[in-house]
């Protein structure tokens, strides 16, 4: 079985457990990170519009790329020292919704976790990126808390009953 557990900041350690606690020992386990494009090209062009293409060498989106690689690989790691076990590691970066859809392609279970409103139970409790990654996962899907669910008293009231179509006689 293959099983690939995608590693977000935040909510991690609860798909990490999920592995441990639903993935067989024999699985093989690839640990998911991507980073998005955004925030480096953001600085990059700034960088640019700004000051000039000049000095590249003090081009900000080129630190915050570097310091997002060293992030992710202390995540990953991590990550690994919570599952005790042997996996994978993979971190990609892109289009975050599609780099994991495309990692799924031959896995046989996909761990994510909800990365929404958290305080009650519905669907806001995904994100864009995670309502992505459920509806296009070309494999099975583990989708958990990241804690403790909400009560099944934050779900919203039922819309009201119509009332029944009038009886002709």
């Amino acid at each position: 079985m293959r099983v690939i557990a995608w590693l977000v900041e935040g909510t991690w350690p609860a798909c990490v457990d999920a592995v441990r606690a639903h993935a067989p020992d024999t699985s093989q386990v690839l640990l998911l990170h991507v980073s998005g494009a955004e925030v480096p090209g953001v600085a990059h062009g700034a960088f640019a519009g700004l000051l000039g293409r000049g000095h590249r060498e003090r081009d900000p989106g080129d630190r915050l790329t570097d310091l997002g690689g060293t992030s992710a690989a202390e995540l990953l790691d991590a990550a690994a020292a919570r599952l005790g076990r042997p996996c994978t590691r993979l971190e990609r970066s892109g289009r975050v919704e599609r780099e994991v859809v495309a990692a799924a392609e031959d896995a046989d279970l996909l761990v994510l976790a909800r990365d929404g409103d958290r305080d009650r139970l519905g669907p806001h409790s995904l994100g864009p990126a995670v309502r992505f990654a459920v509806d296009h996962a070309p494999c099975p899907v583990l989708l958990v808390w990241p804690e403790a669910a909400p009560a099944l008293t934050t779900l919203p009231p039922p819309p009201p009953t119509p009332p029944p179509p009038p009886r002709h006689r």
